[in-house]
């Protein structure tokens, strides 16, 4: 009998179906940026009704979040909610899509508006380091690329997609203005070089780290968060500045806001430990999703697992696990 032809290399596979997906991805994106914003506004919120309405992705995850973040909504309020969710998530894309050639140095302020910017600024240019905190609310990736056209220059740290095509094309749009992508996984000794150079570090509070984080409150429910964002704040004395970028309207209308900030440095109940700043940063990120619950990534299994039985409510970092800014 003929011998089978042995199946393709698993990698010569996967390196196929990375460049397709790398190609239509790219496809879409020249479409997107050929056609009116308008005419791109209406077409997003035509297919977030189909996304919420006809199309089964991951809808059960969205209205069991929903269910829980706001246990006396009715079903028509969470299909409503679910509904701003996708259509935000599509404008977002048209946004990435368009922001090179709409938001400029001499652009901006047609499409912003910023709350607390003396004190941002104020800290931002401050000789010690900074971390700033957002989370998966408004669009968090504009507001990022808004530091850099304000010419100030972030480390932010993110998780690199799997298909490594797309992840040097979105790495470039981020990178564009200024900004410095840092992998998640082994970057801790950039983040401490960049601390110590008193440097300004980017970061999302909002991502589950399973059993082994720091678990706060999180819409009442118990909720993990990366104990790293705490550590590097409190051992670097780098004040926090959580902020947000709230769409008003339609493309390209936000309001960033400086939700609130915390200095190390100062005897404050917000900087006692590794958990009253880690609880401290997460009411302030639900604060501002209630704000706007449409504007957040419910799509994203935030309560993943349980609490451990016995866990260490406040820890206090290491004196010298980075080098400390002069004063």
């Amino acid at each position: 009998m003929p011998s089978a032809t042995p199946a393709p290399p698993r990698r010569f596979v996967t390196r196929c179906l990375d460049r397709v997906v790398y190609a239509a991805v790219r496809v879409v994106i020249c479409v997107i940026q050929a056609l009116p914003r308008d005419l791109c506004q209406s077409a997003a919120r035509r297919l977030a009704r189909i996304l919420a309405d006809s199309v089964p992705i991951r809808r059960q995850v969205v209205d069991e979040n929903l269910q829980m973040a706001f246990p006396d909504w009715s079903a028509g309020q969470r299909r409503q909610a679910t509904r701003e969710m996708w259509e935000h998530l599509l404008l977002m894309v048209v946004e990435i899509a368009h922001a090179p050639r709409v938001i400029q140095k001499t652009t901006w302020r047609r499409h912003l508006r910023i709350h607390g910017m003396e004190g941002m600024v104020r800290l931002l240019w401050s000789e010690r380091p900074k971390v700033i905190l957002g989370g998966h609310f408004g669009n968090f990736e504009l507001a990022a690329y808004l530091f850099g056209v304000f010419g100030f220059r972030i480390f932010s740290v993110a998780r690199e997609l799997d298909n490594p095509l797309l992840d040097r094309f979105v790495t470039r749009f981020r990178e564009s203005r200024g900004q410095v992508i840092l992998p998640k996984k082994g970057s801790a000794p950039d983040v401490a070089l960049a601390l110590a150079e008193n440097g300004a570090i980017g970061l999302l509070g909002d991502q589950a780290a399973g059993p082994k984080g720091c678990w706060v409150e999180f819409f009442g429910r118990p909720a993990s968060v990366h104990k790293a964002i705490g550590l590097f704040a409190l051992s670097a004395e780098a004040p926090v500045l959580v902020c947000s970028a709230t769409r008003r309207r339609g493309l390209f209308d936000y309001d960033l806001r400086l939700e609130g900030t915390a200095d190390p440095r100062r005897a404050t109940a917000e900087v006692a430990g590794l958990h009253a700043l880690s609880q401290w940063y997460t009411s302030l990120l639900e604060s501002s999703i209630r704000r706007a619950p449409g504007q957040y990534w419910w799509v994203h299994r935030r309560w993943r697992g349980q609490r451990p039985q016995a866990t260490v409510t406040a820890l206090e970092p290491p004196a010298a696990a980075f080098p400390r800014s002069a004063a």
